[in-house]
């Protein structure tokens, strides 16, 4: 198991005893723990067997070694099994509801016993949810308290239902390598590739479809030996199917894996098949059709001999069908066909296209690494330049930046730039867009700032036109740069904010603020429509991290993903501009 399934269990474990009503030491210890775990640059798998080393990592004590030792022995948490035991597995699910936490879930299971979404859905319908003990309060206040509660819930379940069974990028992605790396060197395996929406980069996944090819796939007793091993994968929890050409097995975590095999002569025909999407294949298929082919998982062939005349590549299928390679990013049926056709596809941004990474936090507010630290690991990362945007004070918990300790920290940043050599350190900040649209931090500190990321983190629920103008006031403030994370969703988690973008972007061209593309992989913001929506406005993006530890650095490549499927090149994109270009754009000068 790896650091997040591990760091998994924990906080889990955490929910479960907060349900049982445990201790808040305890509480705490199991998710401070996990916290430090799942920030770890090195797997724990690595240093389990160096007690005093794992002893070393903050949050973790004797008692939580311990715990880390049972699971690596035993492959579960005994304290988490009996809980789980107690309050059933389905426990698990109703804490994925937002606003539904474990004080909550308590409360409905010691008065009705009932632990599954289904269960809590009927009773907050029933209305029995809104006459629970609420301690303090007058009776009337209760009730009406409780029916507001209720409506939110049902929303909440309904929202939940609508992402249930998709899974972020990065988690997806870390799937597909450890089933690749599981059959890495296996005798007769020659390519094992991931397709589907992993492949074309979509921000969410459902199943997980793994393509493998080889020797091992060609013979029958091959291939049962060749499932066998499949099927020892850690996490593996259920085989859903076994047959000739395919096993489908589900994940710990609830992931559906599809594990299909291939003769060579298909593996390209099958690549295009099972990558997608849905509505690229059927424009596809129809224009072989007219063409005098079938395409199929199998091959392009004729229709009068059904001969096949391509399918090793994705390549010769495409060039048969008097088609230019279209890229997997942008298979979604979006006019690529006609671009193809015409020799007109875009030369699509790429990583090595990126000269620096701009948004980034320290220990200074809520990050794990200092200045120094930060700026080289972007220099390792081959990176020209980067910037320390810590965030301003209206983020509290995050021990945001007064006017004061932005200046003293703009010194410290200057002060690192000197010192270290081949690597830019540009002074900036995530300076937080308040309610009425002013800036965090006074005009006087901002402007001693080379870069002003200007972002939204409280207030969600203002009103379409409230949100709008708010933004429109903090794209107007001429020391903005660019909006951090502009439409302010997580992924699987919190819906994005309501407002006229098409206003927005239109103001963001006409002061030349840049929209940032977050490339974490649970806010990908902008997402692909809107990055489109502002290369048609003529508003220029700038692709960041978010970055709080060292590690997150290489997390650049999801918002690459996203870049390529809204077409965009690297002249849409101003963190592909050398320094002092790109210096010169963060000032409006793009």
């Amino acid at each position: 198991m790896d650091n997040k399934a591990i760091a998994g269990i924990l906080y889990e474990t955490a929910a479960l005893l907060e349900i049982d009503g445990q201790d808040s030491f305890r509480i705490r210890s199991y998710r401070n723990a996990a916290d430090s775990i799942e920030a770890l640059p090195q797997q724990i798998s690595d240093l389990i067997n160096e007690p005093k080393k794992v002893l070393e990592i903050q949050g973790i004590g004797k008692g939580m070694l311990a715990n880390l030792q049972e699971i690596f022995k035993e492959g579960r948490l005994s304290v988490h099994s009996d809980l789980l035991k107690k309050y059933r597995p389905s426990m698990l699910e109703l804490l994925k509801i937002q606003g539904l936490g474990p004080k909550t879930i308590a409360l409905i299971w010691s008065a009705y016993q009932v632990s599954d979404v289904e269960g809590v859905e009927r009773l907050a319908r029933e209305g029995k949810i809104r006459v629970l003990p609420r301690m303090g309060e007058k009776q009337e206040q209760k009730l009406l308290k409780g029916e507001k509660q209720e409506q939110k819930l049902l929303k909440a379940i309904e929202d939940y239902r609508r992402i249930a069974g998709r899974f972020l990028l990065d988690t997806a992605e870390t799937q597909a390598e450890k089933i690749i790396e599981h059959l890495r060197g296996y005798p007769g395996v020659e390519k094992v590739t991931p397709a589907g929406s992993l492949r074309r980069g979509r921000e969410t996944v459902g199943d997980l479809d793994i393509l493998v090819t080889g020797k091992a796939c060609c013979d029958d007793k091959a291939r049962e030996k060749l499932i066998d091993h499949i099927i020892t994968l850690p996490g593996l929890m259920e085989i859903i199917a076994r047959g000739e050409n395919k096993v489908s097995f589900r994940l710990r975590g609830g992931m559906q894996v599809d594990v299909r095999f291939l003769a060579p002569e298909s593996f390209g025909a099958a690549m295009q098949y099972f990558t997608g999407s849905k509505a690229h294949n059927v424009a596809l298929r129809q224009r072989a059709l007219k063409m005098g082919y079938t395409l199929s998982e199998y091959s392009l062939a004729r229709v009068e001999n059904e001969k096949a005349v391509a399918g090793k590549t994705e390549k010769e299928i495409y060039a048969k069908l008097k088609l230019d390679y279209i890229p997997p990013e942008l298979r979604e049926n979006l006019g690529e066909i006609d671009a193809a056709e015409e020799h007109a596809l875009p030369a699509l941004i790429s990583q090595s296209d990126l000269q620096g990474d701009v948004h980034m936090h320290t220990v200074e507010t809520d990050g794990r690494n200092s200045i120094e630290e930060m700026a080289e690991a972007a220099r390792d990362h081959g990176y020209k330049y980067m910037a320390i945007t810590d965030h301003s004070k209206n983020l509290a918990f995050a021990n945001g930046l007064d006017d004061k300790r932005a200046v003293e920290h703009i010194k410290r940043i200057r002060a690192a730039n000197d010192k270290l050599d081949k690597i830019k350190i540009f002074a900036g900040v995530e300076v937080d867009i308040l309610a009425d649209g002013t800036l965090d931090l006074s005009d006087s500190v901002l402007e001693q700032m080379d870069v002003v990321i200007a972002s939204v983190h409280s207030h969600f629920n203002q009103s379409p036109a409230e949100m709008t103008d708010r933004l429109l006031k903090a794209v107007e403030n001429p020391n903005t740069s660019i909006i951090g994370h502009p439409t302010g969703r997580l992924l699987l988690r919190r819906d994005a904010y309501q407002f006229d973008m098409d206003a927005v972007l239109k103001a963001a061209a006409k002061h030349r603020v840049a929209m940032e593309l977050n490339a974490y992989p649970d806010r990908l913001d902008l997402n692909d429509r809107h990055l489109r929506l502002a290369k048609q406005y003529g508003v220029k993006i700038v692709i960041n991290t978010d970055s709080h530890h060292t590690s997150h650095l290489e997390k650049i490549r999801f918002g690459v993903l996203q870049a390529r499927r809204a077409w965009l090149t690297k002249e849409d994109v101003l963190n592909t501009l050398p320094t002092q270009k790109f210096a010169k754009a963060m000032k409006h000068g793009w």
